[in-house]
């Protein structure tokens, strides 16, 4: 592959890096990681912001109106719905219209398609202090979890895992920011790791 391509991040804090500099986010990462592997990416775009849901997602894509086709998408979203309390039937729909999107604005190209999971923030320090029952976090989290991963199945789509590296790590400082729940750069590192071969793989198809 010849000459830089567009690399299209969309998602919620943990797309955007919420604490971290632009460099530290994992798409970033993601991007210097291949460029040492020889493929050239443009730095990323981002529909992303801290705290959005999938609807929130969905009309922020649709007010940015971006122009495909794009080399690279990647898609991480749901632990806002977790956090809120909604219902995971209305995850798996807008999580599935959301894949939709991004294979669209891949070009039509499920392989040009990255999902990552969606993290365990329930052992953080940030869900100690809000008393929260780590348990019931990593439940519900794993169940929105199994809708995306068969969503992407069915739809070709790599699933990327980094939901339990985020529960190794949890209790290591050094892998959170000053708020004690988003990831520091050194964890994202770890998720640009993680989606270094799907990447390759995707650039490649």
């Amino acid at each position: 592959m010849s000459g830089a391509a567009r690399f299209l991040a969309l998602g919620d804090s943990y797309s955007i890096g919420e604490g971290v500099a632009a460099e530290g986010r994992w798409p970033a990462q993601l991007v210097a990681l291949l460029g040492e592997a020889g493929i050239v990416l443009e730095a990323p775009e981002y529909i992303a912001t801290t705290g959005w849901t999938t609807d929130e997602l969905q009309a922020g894509i649709a007010a940015a109106a971006p122009q495909g086709p794009f080399a690279l998408v990647s898609l991480g979203i749901g632990v806002n719905n977790q956090y809120r309390g909604w219902p995971l039937e209305t995850y798996r729909t807008q999580f599935g219209e959301l894949l939709a999107q991004a294979i669209e604005l891949a070009g039509g190209r499920p392989r040009r398609v990255v999902v990552l999971s969606i993290p365990d923030w329930g052992r953080t320090p940030f869900a100690r202090q809000q008393g929260r029952d780590a348990d019931l976090v990593a439940g519900e989290i794993d169940a929105f979890n199994a809708a995306a991963a068969a969503l992407c199945a069915q739809a070709g789509v790599a699933f990327v895992e980094i939901t339990a590296a985020s529960r190794d790590q949890a209790s290591d400082i050094t892998m959170l920011v000053d708020d004690g729940l988003h990831p520091s750069a050194l964890m994202y590192a770890h998720w640009a790791r993680q989606a270094l071969l799907p990447a390759r793989r995707a650039l490649s198809a």
